[in-house]
């Protein structure tokens, strides 16, 4: 029994809170203000940094034509993104901007490859804009 609540305990430190990611994307607003956009984004695009990696919390960027600029997934990096759809068809991209444009932060909830498990789970991005930009970080439902 004891080994069984260690091991879910252990499974629930694998994943970032809303309250980790949330506080992830104003550590990133506050390095992006202060460092400016292209050192912000050479960090946010290292996985060895882990003030913006940890576990399967990551900083995402994106301009406000939904160019990705930032990704744990570097493949996705440079790629216009506007019309990428998730695993049930919603427009991921468009849907994180149009969030940042009209409430300047929110949540988003879409379907995602999970880096850790590999599956595509169900996941929420709280997002915020920053000048022309938008910085986000995810968390998978558990």
């Amino acid at each position: 029994m004891t080994v069984a609540v260690c091991g879910v305990s252990s499974a629930a430190e694998d994943h970032g809170t809303a309250e980790q990611a949330t506080a992830m994307v104003k550590k990133a607003i506050a390095h992006f203000k202060a460092n400016g956009k292209d050192k912000a984004l050479a960090d946010f695009n290292d996985p060895s940094n882990k003030q913006f990696h940890d576990r399967d919390l990551y900083v995402i960027a994106f301009d406000m034509e939904g160019t990705m600029l930032a990704s744990a997934n570097t493949k996705l990096v440079g790629k216009p993104l506007m019309d990428f759809k998730d695993g049930d068809g919603k427009l991921v991209t468009k849907e994180m901007l149009q969030v940042a444009k009209t409430k300047g932060s929110g949540w988003v909830e879409y379907r995602w490859p999970n880096p850790i498990t590999k599956l595509l789970d169900q996941k929420t991005t709280y997002i915020e804009k920053v000048d022309n930009y938008l910085l986000g970080v995810g968390i998978y439902k558990k």
